[in-house]
């Protein structure tokens, strides 16, 4: 019985019938994810929007305040919650369904223990941005937007991991319902708050929070009554206090690997002010940044729907399923850059419309934009196999690896090219797309060299081991 189940796996994993059938399991997960990561996005782009016609006063420290936000909170809670994607999916692979719930309450109290430290920081943002050459005033409303975003936090801290939670039981389609609902909902509160209510910038910063804390409720309902999650369902006991430290050590280099470009895209932005003529070199870099954030959102789905079929496979002790999940994801990725890269490589003399009447502005991003469109490529590779090696449980390689990639190469490259290279904005871009190259190029190497079965093994020994020596304490 175990040989046929063998051959049943082989005649799947490596048949074009398999890869037919793995295609249709990953866009499943990956079609509603993207909408999903759209969506959950523009919530900030709206709040902007809406601020931004207040007054160029509101709309700076309103995204500056977006920015250090995201920087320093929300971009470190999604990547830790990446810890959660090993731990879940190769669970609910193994059939520990309430494992899955005990590790959603351990990344719960993991991410709410991480919040207070930002608070602190968020609340002197005032004081800490004059110190890096910003002015005092758009600090000090920058600071008062921030200190609004706090609920948004500890949301957030609830948020990602029920996110989480149900992405590894491919369980989709009722985060897209309710991302789709709290924007529509998030974009009249923020104005009616905003306008109507005359609270200024603190009221979209309030609507966010309002929106984020609505999503937790309605996710939270969902699981809480809904029969898809009957079997993952978990009571918050002991044994969630004690995978904290589990979490902890997944969830850190999972939170590196997301943090690190992040930082080093931001870090183009304070070079940028640097050149002769700050004020055109940092719109466009803003405005390139702008494009190839909304565009991650789109290979983001990709990269949790490998994680999501890694793990799972992974979980059933199916190593051969598991490279095939690969695979797909990275032809769904693959297929996806060319296809979007192309249509902006065509457009790339009018793209910069978009953004500013400015016809230097427009023709610099002309210039841009084929280094955009590589971007693109390398994206969407790097996005797939950091699903997969949050899949897989090895995100420390991945920490490594982007260290390295970014601030070994990528920002001395850029500084060279901008600066000594006199290329400047062109320059600093190309040193990033370097540091992502090689990036790309190590996460495609550590994945091709896997020993899949090894990593069922592990997969198999970080669920059931866990699970012998808690009822050992017990005891």
């Amino acid at each position: 019985m175990e040989e046929e189940g063998k051959r049943e796996e082989r005649k799947w994993a490596i048949t074009w019938e398999g890869f037919v059938q793995e295609l249709k399991k990953a866009g499943y997960i990956a079609a509603p994810m993207v909408a999903v990561s759209v969506l959950q996005y523009l919530l900030q782009v709206v709040s902007v929007i809406i601020v931004g016609h207040l007054g160029a006063l509101a709309l700076a420290s309103a995204a500056i305040a977006t920015s250090i936000t995201n920087v320093t909170g929300f971009s470190l809670l999604s990547g830790m919650a990446g810890g959660l994607e090993t731990l879940a999916g190769q669970a609910y692979g193994a059939k520990q369904y309430q494992k899955l719930g005990t590790y959603t309450y351990s990344a719960i109290i993991s991410l709410i223990i991480m919040c207070p430290p930002i608070c602190v920081l968020w609340i002197f943002i005032g004081k800490l941005l004059p110190l890096l050459g910003q002015d005092t005033l758009i600090s000090q409303e920058a600071c008062k937007y921030s200190m609004w975003l706090i609920p948004a936090l500890f949301g957030g801290a609830v948020l990602k991991p029920l996110t989480r939670y149900l992405q590894t039981q491919s369980v989709i389609l009722p985060m897209l319902i309710t991302s789709s609902f709290i924007l529509c909902l998030h974009t009249i509160s923020c104005w009616i708050l905003v306008n109507k209510l005359q609270l200024g910038q603190k009221g979209a910063a309030i609507a966010f929070s309002l929106s984020t804390w609505l999503n937790v409720i309605l996710l939270g309902l969902y699981v809480k009554f809904s029969s898809a999650c009957e079997k993952t369902r978990a009571p918050l006991s002991r044994e969630a206090l004690y995978g904290i430290g589990e979490f902890f050590r997944l969830g850190v280099p999972s939170a590196i690997m997301v943090c690190l470009k992040w930082w080093s895209m931001e870090l183009l932005l304070l070079l940028s002010g640097l050149f002769k003529n700050p004020k055109l070199e940092t719109s466009v870099l803003s405005i390139c940044l702008t494009i190839s954030t909304l565009h991650f959102t789109v290979p983001y789905g990709f990269g949790a729907a490998a994680s999501t079929r890694v793990s799972n496979e992974l979980g059933a002790g199916n190593p051969q399923l598991a490279r095939m999940a690969v695979l797909v994801a990275l032809f769904l990725a693959g297929t996806e850059s060319v296809i979007v890269s192309s249509g902006l490589f065509l457009s790339r003399q009018v793209l910069g419309y978009a953004y500013s009447n400015d016809r230097q502005v427009v023709r610099y991003i002309s210039v841009m934009t084929p280094l955009i469109c590589l971007s693109f490529i390398m994206d969407s590779l790097q996005a797939v196999l950091s699903g997969v090696a949050r899949g897989s449980g090895w995100q420390k390689i991945g920490a490594y690896i982007n260290i390295g990639s970014f601030y070994l190469v990528g920002l001395p490259v850029a500084a060279v090219l901008g600066f000594v290279a006199h290329l400047r904005g062109k320059g600093l871009w190309i040193g990033i797309l370097a540091g992502s190259f090689l990036q790309t190029v190590l996460l495609s190497i550590v994945t091709a060299c896997t020993d899949w079965n090894k990593q069922v093994t592990k997969a198999r020994e970080r669920v059931l081991e866990r699970r012998s020596s808690v009822k050992d304490e017990d005891k």
